[in-house]
C-alpha cells in the first residue's frame, strides 16, 4: 500500500503525510503572496532602496574583486600557486592532455596494486 508508513532505523516516513504537508505549505505561500501589495514602487524616492539615508553607490564602487575576496586563501596557498600557475597555458588541448595523463597514471597505479 502506498499509504503505509515506512519504518526505518531513524524513524517513520509516510509519503501521503509529506504530500499533504507540502500542498498546505504551497497553499499558505500562495495566500501570503496574494495578500501582498500588487503595485510596484513608482519612480523617484519611493522606488529607491533604503540605505540609511545614504546615496546608492555606483556599481563600480561596490565591486569586490576576486583578489580581495580570496586573499586569505591565496596567501595561505602561495607555495602551491607559485608552481601551478605557470603550467596553465589557456589551451584546451593542454588541459585534456593533463587530464588523460593523470588518468593513465591512476590506472597504472591501480593495476599495479
Amino acid at each position: 500500500m502506498i499509504a503505509e508508513t515506512l519504518s526505518t532505523g531513524f524513524g517513520a516516513w509516510n509519503p501521503i503525510a509529506w504530500l499533504i504537508a507540502f500542498a498546505v505549505a504551497l497553499l499558505l505561500a500562495w495566500v501570503v503572496q496574494r495578500l501582498g501589495e500588487p503595485d510596484l514602487p513608482g519612480e523617484g524616492e519611493s522606488g529607491k532602496p533604503y540605505l540609511c539615508g545614504n546615496d546608492e553607490p555606483t556599481p563600480e564602487g561596490t565591486h569586490i574583486g576576486g583578489s580581495n575576496l580570496y586573499w586569505g586563501f591565496t596567501e595561505a596557498m602561495k607555495g602551491y600557486y607559485a608552481r601551478v600557475v605557470p603550467l596553465h597555458t589557456g589551451c584546451l588541448t593542454d588541459y585534456v592532455l593533463w587530464f588523460l595523463g593523470t588518468f593513465a597514471l591512476l590506472f597504472i597505479f591501480i593495476g599495479v596494486c
